[in-house]
């Protein structure tokens, strides 16, 4: 099984460019697709969804044109967007009936699909509760199991821990973890920390173009030896965020420490620490030239 994404590209107006020559070959497992707001990550979910059409390009799944043969990857397609609607007078069951019934699963195995789905997303004991009355949490739960009721071998869900609050994130983000299996999943996100724990690969994407289509092993690689922490007075901080590339603070008794992204380090007090994701995604991001790693 594989996604194809052949030199790919969106105009939306003159010199407007959503996504420009992208291409990746996606297989089954969990891609992080990880970009800044405004990157092209929602411009390539609403292409890869069947929603709009690119300029140019072309996409394939399992060798189905997604282009001239839509209707076969909607029939195999899951698709949690990041606004994603409820309906708040509807039970759980009944709005995966609505939704199973509009995506025309038959009412028998409709039932039986929802019950398994429930129950997948830890939702049972409260499949009666009106959705009005669900968590920011819970409601991002049915948008999976609505994405699921198809069964579906391509999973794309769009920015789906915004607004979550942290336990929520790490319960959606082991869900995730746990449906992959033997479909392809595309987690879009502005949050490193979410695919750090679940994605094996991962794609950075920055102004529509691809910049890197990694492990994140191999990512990793990239920042070793220039990461930095190093504890200075707090009145200097604001200094320091103009200087370097700042992947995080820690206050302290003894003023700040910060964790600094840089080639050589900022001070002969700072010291090398091991490098996260998120210190190799702020390396790359700021990078002006980023050649794909093999």
């Amino acid at each position: 099984m594989e996604l194809i994404i052949d030199s790919v590209s969106k105009q939306y107006g003159t010199g407007i460019w959503g996504l420009r020559d992208f291409s990746l070959s996606i297989k089954p497992g969990i891609l992080g697709l990880v970009g800044p707001n405004g990157a092209g990550k929602s411009t390539l979910m609403r292409i890869l969804t069947t929603i709009t059409r690119p300029t140019n390009g072309k996409i394939s799944f399992n060798g189905i044109d997604l282009l001239e043969e839509p209707n076969q990857i909607r029939e195999v397609l899951g698709y949690l967007p990041q606004d994603f609607g409820i309906y708040p007078n509807l039970n759980a069951v009944e709005f995966l009936e609505y939704l199973a019934a509009v995506k025309g699963l038959d009412k028998r195995s409709a039932s039986q699909r929802i019950d398994e789905l429930l129950q997948v997303v830890n939702l049972s004991e409260v499949r009666k509760h009106l959705l009005g009355g669900y968590s920011g949490g819970m409601k991002q739960r049915i948008g999976i199991a609505q994405a699921l009721l198809n069964d579906p071998r391509l999973l794309i869900v769009d920015e789906p821990t915004t607004g979550l609050d942290p336990e929520e994130r790490i319960r959606f983000r082991n869900l995730l973890s746990d449906l992959s299996g033997d479909r392809i999943v595309i987690l879009s996100t502005h949050i490193v920390s979410d695919v750090e724990a679940s994605a094996t690969r991962i794609a950075v994407i920055r102004k529509g173009q691809l910049l890197v289509d990694a492990m994140p092993e191999e990512l990793l690689q990239e920042v070793e030896g220039k990461v930095w922490e190093w504890i200075i007075p707090s009145e200097d901080v604001p200094s320091i965020k103009r200087q370097y590339r700042i992947g995080g603070t820690v206050r302290h008794r003894d003023g700040v420490e910060v964790r600094i992204v840089s080639e050589s380090s900022p001070d002969e007090k700072a010291r090398l620490t091991s490098p996260r994701l998120e210190d190799a995604y702020l390396y790359l991001i700021a990078k002006k030239d980023v050649s794909k790693i093999s």
